[in-house]
């Protein structure tokens, strides 16, 4: 694998890592399993490729954050306001999402960005734009969480009960942690269509997986509890998951059977912890 194949691998993993921060957010923070993110995805990269062939790059990743965050706060209404399931209410979201892409894509399935400006032609460090967009995002995230609003969201995932015995607005950290989630995988849509120079509607497919698997891989590195490591493990898992991807196309495997592998990875991941109980069980 050379250099170049190398450095495309990692600016990927890079943009994919903000997916896999907002992920974090919604999975490990809030537990909750939110398949907004399919829709969230291609909401982020549609809008900042309508905003991009208008001549205002920056502006488009700005506002592709925002359309990402009230994709969350619809999810989040479904769940608290009409009290359905967050399944349910993330399938209802992301289903909804995929005519409101084509909407904002003028009913077009996809959109070139050549000949365009973008942060990439801006800034020709792409790798290195990417290293300071991922950090800072990751260093504003950790900031975030030390702060009393912070704690609360944290506390609203890890025991939702005590919360509301303590007058802590369950609805209204959901409806945070939700916004936040979706915004950066938004985020993460809009850089990634600038660096490709395209936004297409089905470009979010599987993301929740690939997501996921960025955290598990992470976690798997780096196996300390805290809110830091957490984190940073959904930036390094993204990036290596992006290199182990490449490796493997290199040696041959179909691109179209990867979204396949990565499904089958997560599902054991999920499932050891239930196995070695059982295990357990039977050897006690």
């Amino acid at each position: 694998m050379s250099l170049a194949i190398l450095e495309r691998a990692l600016e990927l993993g890079l943009i994919f890592s903000i997916l896999s921060l907002g992920v974090y957010i919604s999975f490990r923070i809030l537990n909750i399993p939110d398949l907004t993110v399919d829709g969230s995805f291609t909401t982020g990269a549609a809008t900042c490729a309508v905003c991009t062939v208008q001549g205002h790059p920056i502006l488009g990743l700005l506002l592709g954050f925002l359309a990402g965050c009230v994709c969350g706060l619809i999810t989040a209404f479904l769940q608290t306001k009409m009290k359905i399931h967050a399944l349910l209410a993330g399938i209802l979201t992301m289903t909804a999402l995929y005519s409101i892409n084509l909407r904002i894509m003028s009913g077009s399935p996809n959109i070139a960005l050549l000949n365009t400006d973008s942060v990439f032609t801006m800034i020709p460090f792409t790798l290195l734009v990417l290293v300071v967009i991922s950090v800072c995002v990751g260093l504003l995230l950790f900031a975030f969480f030390k702060t009393n609003t912070g704690l609360m969201l944290r506390a609203t995932g890890d025991n939702e009960t005590m919360v509301k015995s303590s007058s802590i607005n369950v609805d209204t950290m959901k409806f945070l942690g939700m916004s936040l989630s979706n915004g950066l995988v938004a985020l993460s849509g809009a850089l990634l269509a600038q660096y490709q120079n395209f936004a297409d509607v089905t470009g979010g497919t599987g993301m929740m997986v690939l997501g996921l698997a960025g955290i598990i891989i992470g976690e798997a590195i780096l196996r300390k509890k805290t809110i830091g490591f957490g984190l940073a493990s959904a930036i390094v898992g993204a990036c290596i998951y992006r290199v182990l991807y490449t490796i493997a196309l290199q040696f041959g495997i179909p691109a179209t059977d990867m979204n396949m592998m990565s499904a089958i990875l997560v599902a054991l991941t999920i499932s050891i912890p239930y196995l070695k109980k059982v295990r357990e069980k039977e050897n006690a």
